[in-house]
């Protein structure tokens, strides 16, 4: 089981439809996926359709009073589980901040997953923040994909996600961590500023960057409020089509080629 984590530290990037949809989409093509939604304001959580329950969430595992594999549900799609999330989370900031190994408490807790062979996939939401859920989340990836809005704005705060990369890699809590690829979001192929921040990203992270790019698109807005990924909401439309073309580049790079439909 590979852990990859879905971070930017700044919100509205579409962080959060891209762990819902790159998640389903890798269902679709056949792989098992663990959906853990670490941000305590549950937007994962009610995005496919779940109540955000204080019971159901990490809360407890991160405290060492539960154990991970209780907390995992299925959803209405085959092959995605999801480990749910509630408000209850933001408390354990506090808690896990007193902690010495907050940075290594959750790594712990998946690393003990991965010999049951229950999924090739874990897929981490980070909260849109660099607090101690986010950092640990960080920590217990393998591999991190950074959603990027189309803006200038967006590329600031690249600049900065990049360097707590760097800082926890030095830290030793995950040495090993990489940059697995940058994903634009909400682009717009009409507007110069979104071709002038594809070019941008392009040019430092040639390697990182997605070559395919999420559109913006109502639809996708939708989804969320019904409780459904986009292949639900609108199967057929552009969005769709563009998240199962991320999936498919993303085990391309896992050295699964050529995924199709199951």
């Amino acid at each position: 089981m590979k852990v990859i984590a879905i971070g930017n530290q700044k919100g509205g990037v579409g962080k959060t439809t891209t762990a819902i949809n790159l998640s389903a989409a890798l269902t679709l093509l056949g792989q098992r996926v663990l959906l853990i939604d670490l941000d305590p304001q549950a937007n994962t959580t009610s995005g496919i359709g779940l109540e955000a329950d204080g019971e159901a969430s990490l809360y407890p595992v991160l405290l060492g009073n539960a154990d991970i594999r209780e907390k995992i549900q299925e959803s209405r799609m085959p092959r995605l589980s999801i480990i749910p999330s509630a408000m209850d989370l933001a408390g354990v900031e506090i808690e896990l901040a007193r902690a010495e190994d907050h940075l290594t408490r959750l790594r712990g807790f998946l690393q003990g997953l991965k010999p049951n062979d229950l999924f090739e996939y874990c897929i981490l939401d980070t909260p849109p923040s660099l607090g101690v859920l986010m950092t640990s989340a960080l920590a217990a990836a393998d591999e991190v994909i950074i959603p990027l809005q189309c803006e200038w704005f967006g590329l600031e705060g690249l600049a900065k996600i990049v360097h707590v990369l760097e800082q926890i890699r030095e830290s030793g809590a995950s040495p090993d961590l990489k940059l697995e690829g940058i994903v634009m979001t909400m682009y717009d192929a009409r507007t110069n500023l979104a071709r002038q921040v594809v070019k941008e990203v392009s040019n430092y992270f040639p390697n990182e960057m997605y070559k395919t790019f999420i559109p913006r698109s109502i639809k996708l807005g939708e989804a969320p409020s019904h409780g459904k990924t986009i292949f639900e909401h609108d199967s057929s439309g552009l969005a769709s089509q563009a998240y199962l073309a991320l999936a498919q580049e993303f085990l391309a790079r896992h050295g699964v080629a050529n995924a199709q439909f199951v």
